[in-house]
This record gives structure tokens, sequence and C-alpha cells, in this order.
């Protein structure tokens, strides 16, 4: 299984971005999926899951402005953010559980970088 994450960039403050995540190999069934950041100097953290019912959950700092969805038959995540701040600035991981065994996989990581 491989994870092909894009829509990264460089955006000012108060911008937008889009991004996502496309799985590929063998799937047999898709789980949770979600979208975690790493910035400089920091520890990873969740941003944003949501399961394969569409039940969402959000890291509270992000919540009212990033927004996760997912396509099940393009087997993609995608993560909506709006009003970026500052602070949003770091690498977004994508990650999805698979199977009956629940086994993780992660992307390659998208930059994304706010700033004036």
């Amino acid at each position: 299984v491989q994870l092909q994450a894009s829509g990264g960039g460089l955006v000012q403050p108060g911008g937008s971005l889009r991004l996502s995540c496309a799985a590929s190999g063998s799937i047999f069934s898709i789980n949770t999926m979600g979208w975690y950041r790493q910035a400089p100097g920091k520890q990873r953290e969740l941003v944003a899951t949501i399961t394969s019912g569409d039940s969402t959950k959000y890291l509270d700092s992000v919540k009212g402005r990033f927004t996760i969805s997912r396509d099940n038959a393009k087997n993609t995540v995608y993560l909506q953010m709006n009003s970026l701040k500052f602070e949003d600035t770091a690498i977004y991981y994508c990650n999805v559980d698979i199977g009956p065994l629940s086994v993780d996989y992660w992307g390659q990581g998208t930059l994304v970088t706010v700033s004036s």
C-alpha cells in the first residue's frame, strides 16, 4: 500500500489550502483516515481523523477552520484548511489504517508554510 499526499505550499495568514492523500495498492478496506502534523522542534500531533462511518475528530486549535473528508471510491482523504495561521506551519502527514488487522500506513508528508 502506498500513500501519495499533495496540496501543500506557501500561503499567507488567513489563506486556504486543500491537502489530498490517495491510497493505492492492495487495499482490502480502509478504516480510519487521518492527518497529523509536525512543526519544527515539536512532536507529531493529530490534526483530524475520519472513520469509515464518517465520524470526525479534530485538534482543538483547528476546529472550525479545518475540515476532513474522504472519498471511498478513490481511497482518498482530504483536509480543507481555511483561515490558516502562522502556527499551522508544519509538515502534514496522512495516515490510514487498513483491513481487519488495522495495519497503519503513512504518507510521505507535505509541507505547509504560512507566512506573510
